[in-house]
């Protein structure tokens, strides 16, 4: 195209944010309209796509990271010939695939964004899988707004695009001075985030965001550039081409006041095609899957082993079997157990160092490209990247987590280190599973059963070593539990999961020396949980004690109770976690101290026995 039609094709990406944000009555067509010049000239000149196979393996990638611009994504669409008007029209409405903010729904959108501050983080990983797994030229580009540069994890991504020299990454910063309350931290000052930019190791290019030679030369020096990223950081006007709200505040958000008037503006309706340019077929050089069974790791029964060990052992073998199996770490794999895989397989282990934002993007990345990665850290820095785990529950990202060092059985390392709320955390997780082993060999089938998992799939791992209770060749379906000791003449059931799994056996013997039987169950699946069993206990027993290296709130506890919430009959159920501050202390220490310890486990069950209330 000749600029003149460049700049044609950016008023009517303008006309068309503005219709369709009129039509649903919501939207942000002011902040679609200032980057509407950068978006023409990239599905015009630059992007390779092949909307009709959008699973080609060598498809550029677009991310738009300030996803509340969605009508602008919209109209790239409709310019591409992939939507029509009528569909366009529909933005927000109930049904449409235009959500307000964008989502895997439509299938050119890779994963889900409005969370501002995601999709650079994202794009490093999708970069990654293009420059270390596919080894495919296609290009990721990331357009994203000036106010979420003020986010951490743009510049954990930052970081982590340099050091990994990912010159096939193209950041684009529309910079249109005003955030949704007002201006922005630095306005215009381009030079600002070229300078951060820069130090981090980027090639930068400031450009005026409405010129579309300059834009396009731009995006040319970028795809030339070598073993670095690009940012192109670009001036525009928030609300460009409409005198009313062209660099003004109080737009941000909501439909423009006199629709039919701005789009006169504008020039009218237009109905420009665009024939997008479509990647060469590659040849691919990715594994495939290979044939045979998994050679899981196997461990004696009576033997200790840590369930951590045995994860990184699973994963080694699991990735032995699927070429598609990749593993992420934040600088804690010898803890993890992790190292096992980057020692198996180097060329597909990836460190993200002490980054853990960047760490689950680089997941969700990967995994938008077809790879099936197992990120692991502890358990207590997860945390950090709940809102990156709930965005990829939207983005459907079927990612797979490991969290370490759960729970005061760490010992002396003291609470920082403890994940205490992680259960809560990923039940919370919309489609998530959230499995948590007592032994190595059950850690092992589990590794297996994640593999295959639709959604976001969580082990809890423990650092400890502990008694191996199931023998090798023992499945362990996701929803199921295990009975570990039943009687007729069981008074109360109590049930645990990892570590509390052997303290309720230790309890059960001390309890048997005074002729109390107790049920033991395992509740290695704690999403979904075992409803069924559980409903057998409480029957059996009327009183039902859970016991949790976890927090009362949201944990194995509450999954239980909610097991009898559909019209169940509800047996007395008593909850032991913990509810104190853990400090430093042995891990058989912490376990008495929070009171879910073989004794604590003990007393309560006699109290219950001798019908006194526990608190």
């Amino acid at each position: 195209m000749e600029n003149r039609q460049l700049e044609e094709l950016g008023q009517q990406l303008r006309v068309d944010a503005v219709r369709a944000a009129d039509a649903a009555q919501s939207g942000h067509p002011t902040s679609s309209m200032s980057a509407a010049d950068l978006g023409a000239v990239l599905l015009a000149h630059h992007l390779r796509y092949d909307f009709d196979r959008p699973d080609h393996p060598g498809n550029d990638r677009l991310i738009l990271s300030k996803g509340h611009a969605s009508p602008l994504l919209y109209a790239l669409y409709r310019a591409a010939g992939v939507i029509d008007d009528d569909e366009l029209l529909t933005f927000r409405q109930d049904g449409s695939p235009l959500e307000g903010h964008p989502t895997p729904r439509l299938p050119w959108v890779d994963v889900a964004t409005g969370s501002l501050g995601q999709g650079l983080p994202i794009g490093v990983g999708m970069a990654l899988a293009g420059q270390r797994l596919d080894r495919l030229p296609y290009r990721v580009w990331v357009l994203c707004g000036d106010s979420e540069m003020a986010e951490g994890s743009i510049w954990e991504a930052a970081e982590h695009a340099a050091y990994e020299r990912l010159d096939r990454l193209t950041l684009i910063v529309d910079v249109n001075r005003l955030g949704q309350r007002g201006p922005t931290r630095e306005g215009w000052d381009l030079d600002a985030y070229a300078r951060r930019l820069g130090a981090f190791g980027w090639h930068t290019i400031e450009i005026d965001g409405h010129d579309v030679a300059a834009i396009d030369a731009a995006y040319q020096e970028a795809t030339a550039a070598q073993d670095r990223p690009t940012a192109v950081i670009a001036r525009t006007h928030k609300g460009r081409g409409v005198a009313e709200v062209d660099d003004q505040e109080g737009f941000h958000g909501r439909p423009l006041p006199h629709p039919e008037r701005a789009i006169e503006e504008l020039g009218g309706v237009r109905s420009i095609r665009v024939d997008v340019a479509r990647p060469p077929d590659p040849v691919l050089t990715t594994t495939a899957h290979a044939a045979g069974e998994i050679a899981a790791p196997r461990y004696r029964v009576g033997g200790e082993t840590a369930t951590r060990d045995a994860f990184g052992a699973a994963l080694a073998a699991l990735g032995s079997v699927r070429g598609d199996v990749v593993a992420v770490d934040g600088e804690v794999g010898d803890s993890t157990r992790t190292a096992a895989f980057a020692k198996a397989h180097p060329d597909r282990y990836f460190e993200c160092y002490i980054a853990e934002q960047q760490l689950v993007a680089a997941a969700v990345g990967m995994r938008a490209r077809g790879y099936l990665p197992f990120a692991a850290t502890f358990a207590a820095f997860l945390t950090r990247a709940h809102d990156f785990i709930r965005m990829a529950a939207v983005s459907e990202a079927g990612i797979q987590l490991c969290g370490s060092h759960a729970g005061v059985a760490i010992g002396q390392d003291g609470p920082s280190q403890m994940g205490l709320e992680d259960i809560a955390m990923m039940r919370t997780v919309h489609g998530s599973t959230v499995l948590y082993p007592c032994d190595a060999n059950q850690t092992a089938r589990l590794v297996q059963h994640m593999a295959q998992l639709p959604g976001i799939g969580y082990l809890r791992t423990s650092r400890g070593a502990m008694p191996v209770l199931y023998g090798p060749d023992e499945d362990f379906p996701v929803g199921g539990c295990r009975v570990l000791r039943s009687s007729a003449a069981d008074r109360v059931t109590v049930i645990g999961a990892g570590v509390t799994v052997h303290e309720a056996l230790k309890a059960a013997d001390l309890l048997a020396a005074e002729s109390i039987g107790i049920r033991v169950i395992d509740l290695y699946s704690v999403k979904p949980v075992d409803a069924e069993t559980l409903q057998e206990a409480a029957d059996a027993t009327d009183c039902l004690v859970t016991v949790e290296d976890h927090r009362p709130e949201g944990g194995i506890g509450d999954a239980v109770a909610e097991a009898f919430a559909d019209g169940r009959p509800q047996p007395r159920l008593v909850r032991l976690a913990v509810r104190t501050m853990p400090a430093s202390a042995t891990p058989g220490q912490q376990l008495h101290h929070a009171g879910i310890d073989a004794e604590s486990i003990a007393a309560a069950v006699r109290l219950l026995v001798g019908e006194v209330v526990v608190a």
